[in-house]
């Protein structure tokens, strides 16, 4: 069994979260998957069976198992065991968005991973419960589009993120990454170090350690689509397409971000659940 449906948000929820990513999979060999910094908070909500995590993006962390897991964003690999079977739905939430459904910034999840309902609490329980009582995807799909348009409190005044993040935010995705902290500043008006500070207590990251993982997680979704298809590119042409100096640059960064090589990664992950590809791209 390999069910791996991907769908996108009720419109009024585009803002705030990026896509569904519903997965089953059975009879496979005992193994593990890394779950890998991304530009989006992680939401699992597991179907058959807990998620079990060996390591956490915090190694200080002590290893768990999860019915349902909310996770920050996160410089360093979680990594994921399972016995052959996993199943769920993951959601990628944008970290500017974590105010309007989560009721917090995303800055107070960086680097770890909580059982979802420590922050959705009671409601978080059951909208798992009926996620488990469905029989199909867009059924799923359904119930969570109902349950986080019921969250989503649309900040006013000055309870949201503040305009000059958002703007750092969408310039620097914009540019896959490549945009200089001073830049940026520049273009909102606020020094480099207000708006790293800002921007860390909004996010959970600062703005060159986003570019990195905003790199990062374009070269690594490019590599796995590419191998998909049975065409993995030459590592030279992916770190000129993604704005590294060069494959060694990209090497180095695949190592420090994934724990290690493109290779590696490949071999041990082409088989395991994927994060949207290049279609559910946003800023």
């Amino acid at each position: 069994m390999d069910e791996r449906p991907l769908a996108v948000p009720a419109p009024p929820l585009r803002p705030y979260v990026s896509w569904y990513a519903g997965y089953r999979q059975a009879g496979l060999p005992p193994g593990r998957h890394r779950g890998l910094p991304s530009p989006r908070l992680t939401l699992i909500f597991t179907l058959d069976e807990p998620l079990t995590l060996a390591g956490h993006p915090d190694p200080a962390q002590a290893p768990g198992t999860y019915g349902a897991l909310l996770g920050g964003l996160h410089t360093r690999p979680a990594l994921i065991t399972h016995e052959g079977r996993q199943s769920g739905i993951q959601l990628g939430l944008h970290p500017l968005g974590a105010r309007a459904l989560l009721g917090l910034p995303a800055g107070e999840l960086a680097d770890i991973d909580l059982p979802a309902e420590a922050v959705l609490g009671r409601q978080g329980v059951e909208v798992g419960e009926r996620l488990r009582a469905a029989r199909s995807w867009p059924e799923r799909f359904a119930l969570l589009d109902a349950y986080l348009l019921g969250r989503l409190t649309p900040e006013a005044g000055g309870s949201g993120p503040a305009p000059e993040v958002v703007r750092a935010w969408r310039l620097l995705a914009r540019s896959g990454g490549a945009a200089p902290v001073a830049t940026l500043a520049a273009e909102v008006g606020w020094s480099t170090r207000h708006l790293t500070a800002r921007f860390r207590q909004e996010t959970g990251l600062t703005p060159k350690a986003a570019a990195r993982v905003l790199r990062f997680d374009r070269a690594r979704r490019l590599l796995g689509a590419a191998a998909g298809r049975g065409a993995p590119p030459l590592l030279a042409d992916l770190a000129l397409r993604c704005g590294y100096f060069d494959q060694a640059h990209l090497a180095r960064e695949f190592r420090a971000l994934a724990g290690c090589p493109p290779s590696q990664w490949l071999a041990e992950e082409f088989r395991n659940v994927q994060a949207p590809g290049e279609a559910f791209e946003e800023g």
